[in-house]
């Protein structure tokens, strides 16, 4: 009953992906932002089913095990930090995608002011392939670890079936199948979070029986960390505000921000959001509770606590309900998986090679090589979900979130600057991270504020483009 139960849900995520060729109209434009007629739900449960992805299935809930009640202010920084970014770019880059007509993230941020900065455009797509390869082949490695805690299958198992059918759906309809395939994965990935919380909570008493537990271990309902940059308030304080940048993050993720873009028309931008956030709040919320009911349930996993979940649903509930959850996992990561797939292919056939492809098949048969790739790296990769995720969304961030805000407030950086910016915030991130300050401060703080500050005085010391 429990493969049946998990076989049943991704059936049903195919057939609504092959489904969406139907509406296909056979162009790029199409391809890869559905000519901009995506509804403000679909857009809203789309990105955010692509921003809440197996990292928080697999990586949040590890990361809350081990870290207790801390983990709250990764919760809060997060939301917060991508309320304000929300703010500052949806809308504007919605109309800048209308008005440029391009259909890569790179693209609009590279024709942004009118003529275009080739050099700008062909940097962002290495820069977004290399990062989106492995934030895919990380949703690779988290399916892979759940099917082989529940099924005992081998670890490559799960991987290629997620590859399998990102690579089928994505062949057939473009970013329309991955937007109508995250829709209905967001309604099963809600549906496991919730029904895993509810039995969780209820079989040890409760809330005051849930903290009771869970007061039992030492250090588990700190409010801060350990091991902090600053001892006290003031550290824990400078630990949220850093994940609140990783919040801020999401404007330089492209696989989210092209949701945004093919929103059918820029005056609903705030019904996207409405759907977009009251999803994210209640699902990240219940994640950070079941992360935390878990460390009573499993007092011990070895050196495997993200496999968490997988191992504390299959302890509480019956087998067709643990393929349930085991779907909700596998949905989170092809949610993300099949967009950023999707991302790379359109940083490929757009930003990469020098003519402008139009034709469909040769678009269809990059997305197919691309998920090749993407599931060779995580067949070879065996770092943890949480930190493969983190290292993708912080590089990403740094390199464009900088130059996007800036635009976003009507800067008109010269091309160069504009360059020297995005590898500037890049390079301080990953240097940031090699020099393993990342556990005390998240990489893409300082990541993004260097790149605004190279932004910032090359307005003041270089004539502004015209």
């Amino acid at each position: 009953m429990m493969v049946f139960g998990f076989l049943l849900f991704l059936s049903l995520f195919a057939l609504i992906g092959i489904s969406s060729v139907l509406h296909s109209r056979g162009t790029k434009k199409d391809y890869y932002l559905a000519s901009s007629s995506i509804p403000p739900s679909l857009v809203g449960l789309s990105a955010v089913a692509t921003n809440n992805s197996g990292y928080m299935f697999i990586g949040v809930i590890g990361y809350t095990y081990v870290t207790g009640l801390a983990s709250i202010w990764l919760m809060i920084g997060w939301i917060l930090g991508d309320m304000t970014a929300a703010t500052m770019v949806h809308r504007r880059l919605r109309a800048a995608t209308e008005r440029t007509g391009e259909v890569s993230y790179a693209g609009v941020l590279s024709a942004w002011n009118g003529s275009r900065n080739v050099a700008l455009q062909r940097i962002a797509g290495v820069v977004t392939l290399i990062f989106l390869l492995a934030y895919a082949g990380a949703q690779l490695v988290a399916g892979s670890k759940a099917l082989h805690v529940l099924f005992g299958w081998p670890e490559w198992a799960g991987a290629v079936i997620g590859a399998v059918l990102v690579a089928v759906y994505c062949f057939s309809g473009g970013i329309r199948a991955s937007i109508w395939t995250d829709a209905a994965q967001s309604v099963v990935m809600i549906l496991a979070m919730g029904l895993l919380l509810f039995v969780a909570t209820t079989s040890v008493g409760g809330v005051s029986g849930a903290i009771q537990q869970m007061g039992q271990v030492e250090g588990f309902l700190d409010w801060f960390p350990k091991g902090l940059i600053l001892p006290g308030l003031l550290g824990g304080l400078l630990f949220a505000v850093s994940w609140g940048f990783a919040g801020l993050s999401v404007a330089g993720q492209p696989h989210v921000m092209v949701r945004f873009m093919t929103l059918d028309c820029k005056t609903k931008m705030m019904r996207a959001k409405f759907w977009y956030y009251l999803w994210f709040i209640v699902f990240y919320a219940a994640a950070t509770a079941v992360g935390m009911l878990s460390r009573i349930y499993l007092s011990d996993t070895g050196t495997f606590a993200e496999l968490a979940l997988p191992m504390m649903a299959q302890e509480l509930l019956p087998p067709f309900l643990v393929g349930l959850i085991l779907a909700g996992v596998f949905a989170a990561t092809m949610s993300t998986a099949d967009s950023v797939v999707l991302s790379c292919s359109s940083a490929v056939t757009h930003d990469l090679l020098p003519q402008n492809i139009e034709k469909t098949w040769i678009l269809k048969v990059t997305t197919v090589l691309i998920t090749v790739f993407a599931l060779g790296w995580a067949l070879l990769n065996k770092q943890s979900v949480f930190s493969l995720v983190i290292m993708a969304w912080s590089g990403l961030a740094s390199a464009f979130a900088p130059l996007l805000i800036y635009l976003c407030f009507g800067g008109k950086p010269g091309h160069k600057t504009a360059v020297f910016s995005m590898l500037s915030g890049l390079a301080v991130a990953l240097l940031w991270r090699w020099a393993g300050w990342h556990n005390m401060i998240y990489e893409g703080m300082p990541g993004i504020l260097s790149g605004l500050l190279i932004l910032l005085v090359s307005s003041r010391l270089l004539p502004q483009k015209t």
